[in-house]
């Protein structure tokens, strides 16, 4: 254990958070998402995992430590529902929730339809799976910067 840093967030995933630089975007998937096969076609290579608990939980610890890209583009986005693109499911604002909580400001998520959502993925940093059973429990985020008056 170290200090400050949430238990859900694995040795590996804080390495491949570390390791992702400006631009870089990982995926948070559901248990529905081809995690896997997805993974295997991402700069890391590897499925890394948070299976036990739901994905706001997930993206809650993640963005503990996580920057988010700045307000000139977007940085968090969320799998459309087929058909309802401007549908927002309970699980997708529960997940907006905690972006706006975690850069202390309104930052609404952009939507991908199912299938450009897969080949953005497969082009990600990394893919997490959670164990989020809700449907559209798939998102982005894109790694921003720290300002050096930041830095401790």
């Amino acid at each position: 254990m170290l200090k400050g840093i949430r238990a859900e967030l694995s040795g590996d995933i804080l390495q491949a958070l570390c390791d992702m630089g400006h631009g870089d975007s990982l995926v948070i998937s559901d248990r529905n998402f081809p995690s896997d096969s997805i993974a295997r076609q991402t700069r890391l290579g590897r499925l890394l995992t948070m299976e036990n608990i739901p994905a706001p939980q997930a993206i809650d610890a993640i963005l503990s430590v996580f920057p988010l890209d700045t307000p000139i583009q977007p940085s968090a986005g969320r799998m459309e529902v087929i058909g309802k693109p401007n549908e927002i499911p309970p699980i997708q604002q529960e997940v907006q929730a905690i972006v706006d909580r975690a850069e202390g400001k309104p930052s609404p998520m952009y939507s991908v339809e199912r299938m450009a959502f897969y080949d953005i993925a497969a082009k990600a940093y990394c893919v997490i799976a959670t164990g989020e059973l809700r449907f559209y429990g798939c998102f982005l985020l894109t790694k921003g910067v720290i300002p050096m008056e930041d830095v401790r």
